[in-house]
């Protein structure tokens, strides 16, 4: 599975999560990206699953025209 890590994660976490392909927002080189952006370019880059500790994402987007992509949000 195709892993997105949000940029206020932990990079870290990416070799914890074994057995998927893990990469960071700052690998990607979309640091900075408003969440618009972002989620358009993890779905234009295949991405399965957004891991993110943004609580305001899904009132902030909408996540349905993104179904190829799952947020998941990290709690503290």
């Amino acid at each position: 599975m195709r892993v997105l890590l949000d940029e206020q994660l932990p990079r870290q976490l990416a070799p914890l999560l074994v057995g998927h392909e893990v990469r960071t927002v700052q690998q990607m080189g979309w640091a900075g990206l408003t969440n618009g952006e972002l989620l358009k370019k993890a779905v234009a880059a295949r991405f399965q699953v957004f891991l993110t500790a943004d609580r305001n994402l899904e009132f902030q987007q909408n996540l349905r025209q993104s179904e190829s992509l799952s947020e998941i949000e990290s709690r503290e």
